[in-house]
């Protein structure tokens, strides 16, 4: 025989209806119907402090809300020292500080700060910190630093510093330092540092260092040092010192250069130490210093040249070493020594 699923209560029925009937007016008017109790249980409306269930059109004037968070629209601007803990869901759940898992429709939106899992279906801020699972569908931002998986559909931001993995579908950048394993789909930048892992689909830079292993489509770039594994489409450059092995399909540039280098093209500076390697030249500026080894059709070293060059053309105002190739010029040598076939140094 089957069984005829029983029908609910008329009480029940009843009393579902005038918690509705009495709890749409309260969401409305900005009040609140708390069951049992005003501090805990279940919640319509705009309770101020809260632990439990709770359900409110649009936040406003909130301290505390600990437990299950779920608003329909974004807070008002007197909502701007709530702190919700637990799990807020909604368009565009907000508050001072978001602790927890947050999850927007539209977005999330943090005065202060937000930690955990925070995922904006559009986008993702906040004006001071974001810590845990940070995503957002377009992108996501904080005013201060960004820790964590940190995901953006078009790009990453921070004010001050991002740590830990980081996807930009564009780019992602900070105003101070980048750590971690940072990938752009364009670029990555930081005002400061960045260190770790570091992938630019077109470029990457920093206004002082980038330390780790650094690729970019086409250029890298550093202020001050650019140190590890370096490998660049086109050209890698520093203003102050490059280190460690760098590849360029084009050139490779620095005041000073150390390690193994090369470059399509060239490869230059003021001070080359350790191996360097170009398929047109290697160039060392007036009064520089090649240290070590430089191989290309033409090594062009406007200084002094500790070690071995060779090439189809050497030139060097000093040698200590030896050059070897078709021409070889010392600059500093008597007249008769000055060009050499095969090989010259020093007399």
């Amino acid at each position: 025989m089957k069984r005829t699923p029983r029908p609910v209560s008329g009480r029940r029925a009843a009393l579902w209806g005038l918690i509705l009937a009495l709890a749409v007016p309260c969401v409305i008017l900005g009040q609140s119907l708390d069951i049992p109790s005003k501090k805990w249980g279940l919640s319509f409306g705009n309770s101020r402090e809260f632990s439990g269930l709770r359900f409110n059109f649009r936040d406003g004037g909130v301290r505390r809300v600990t437990g299950v968070n779920i608003t329909l629209w974004q807070p008002r601007k007197d909502n701007q020292e709530a702190v919700i803990e637990g799990i807020s869901l909604g368009l565009i759940p907000g508050g001072a500080h978001l602790r927890g898992i947050q999850f927007g429709l539209l977005g999330v939106a943090a005065e202060k700060s937000g930690s955990g899992i925070n995922l904006g279906g559009l986008g993702l801020g906040a004006g001071e910190d974001l810590r845990g699972i940070n995503f957002g569908g377009i992108g996501a931002g904080a005013g201060g630093s960004m820790t964590g998986l940190n995901i953006g559909g078009i790009g990453i931001g921070a004010g001050h510093s991002v740590t830990g993995i980081t996807i930009g579908g564009i780019g992602a950048g900070s105003g101070d330092n980048m750590t971690g394993i940072n990938i752009g789909g364009i670029g990555i930048g930081a005002g400061h540092n960045v260190t770790g892992i570091t992938i630019g689909g077109l470029g990457a830079g920093a206004g002082d260092n980038m330390t780790g292993i650094n690729i970019a489509g086409l250029g890298l770039g550093a202020g001050k040092r650019l140190s590890g594994i370096n490998l660049s489409g086109l050209a890698a450059g520093a203003g102050e010192r490059m280190a460690g092995l760098t590849v360029c399909g084009l050139a490779a540039g620095a005041k000073e250069i150390n390690g193994l280098t090369l470059g399509g093209l060239a490869v230059g500076g003021e001070i080359l130490k350790g191996v360097h390697l170009a398929g047109g030249m290697v160039h060392v500026v007036k009064d520089g210093r090649l240290i070590g080894f430089a191989g290309s059709p033409f090594n062009y070293i406007r200084g002094s040249q500790t070690g071995l060059s060779i090439g189809i053309v050497n030139y060097a105002f000093r040698v200590k070493g030896i050059q070897l190739g078709l021409i070889n010029i010392v600059r500093d040598n008597p007249r008769y020594l000055k060009v050499l076939p095969v090989f010259n140094t020093s007399f």
